[in-house]
C-alpha cells in the first residue's frame, strides 16, 4: 500500500510543496500579498464621507460637553441642597421651642426684678437663648420701624398722629428668623393716622 493512502486527510494542510523558487522570490510574493491585503482592508474614503465623520465627531463632542455641564450643575445643586438641609434642619424643632421662649419672656416681664427667682430664670433664659442664637435664631423685636408685611403681622391698629403712619409701635409677640429665612412673623401694633 501507498504511504499517502494511510495518512489522514488533514495532514496535507501542513505540507509545503517545493516549487523550486528561491527564498528571495518567495519573500517578494509575501510582501506583494501583504500589500494587497492591506489595501483591501483600508478602503479609501470617498470625499463625501470625510466631512460626515467630522460632523459626527463634533456632535458627539457637543453631547459630551453638555452632559459634562449637566453633571457639574447636578453636583453643585446637590451640594447646595445638602448645605441648605443642614442649615435649616432645626426649623421644626425651633418652631416647637418658640412658645417656650415666649413663656420665658412673659414670666420675666411679670416677675419682680430684684429677687433670686427672677435672676435664676433670667440666667436659664439667657443660656437657652444663647444656644439658639448660636444655631442661627435671630429675633424680630424692634419697634418704631416701618411696618413690613414680609416680617410683621399686624394684629392691632392704633390711631396715633404723633408717629408716621404704618409704623410699628409695639411688639406683642416676637418674630424670629432662622439664619435668613423667616421662622415666625412678629405680631405687632401698627400706628395709623400720622404722616405717610
Amino acid at each position: 500500500m501507498d504511504d499517502q493512502t494511510n495518512r489522514p486527510p488533514d495532514d496535507d494542510a501542513y505540507v509545503i510543496e517545493d516549487t523550486g523558487d528561491s527564498v528571495e522570490e518567495i519573500e517578494r510574493e509575501m510582501h506583494a500579498a501583504a500589500e494587497e491585503a492591506a489595501a483591501d482592508l483600508q478602503p479609501v474614503p470617498a470625499p463625501a464621507e470625510a466631512p460626515r465623520e467630522s460632523e459626527e465627531t463634533a456632535q458627539l463632542r457637543d453631547r459630551y460637553l453638555r452632559l459634562l455641564a449637566d453633571f457639574e450643575n447636578f453636583r453643585r445643586r446637590g451640594e447646595r441642597e445638602k448645605a441648605d438641609f443642614y442649615k435649616y434642619a432645626l426649623a421644626g424643632m425651633l418652631k416647637d421651642l418658640l412658645p417656650v421662649i415666649d413663656n420665658f419672656d412673659r414670666a420675666l416681664d411679670h416677675a419682680e426684678e430684684g429677687d433670686d427667682f427672677h435672676r435664676g430664670v433670667l440666667l436659664i433664659y439667657k443660656q437657652l437663648f444663647d444656644v439658639l442664637e448660636k444655631n442661627g435664631l435671630k429675633p424680630i423685636d424692634e419697634s418704631s420701624v416701618p411696618f413690613d408685611p414680609n416680617i410683621h403681622e399686624a394684629v392691632v391698629r392704633e390711631e396715633d398722629p404723633s408717629v408716621p403712619s404704618h409704623t410699628v409701635t409695639a411688639i406683642l409677640q416676637k418674630g424670629y428668623f432662622l439664619h435668613d429665612r423667616l421662622l415666625r412673623p412678629a405680631m405687632v401694633k401698627v400706628a395709623v393716622g400720622g404722616e405717610e
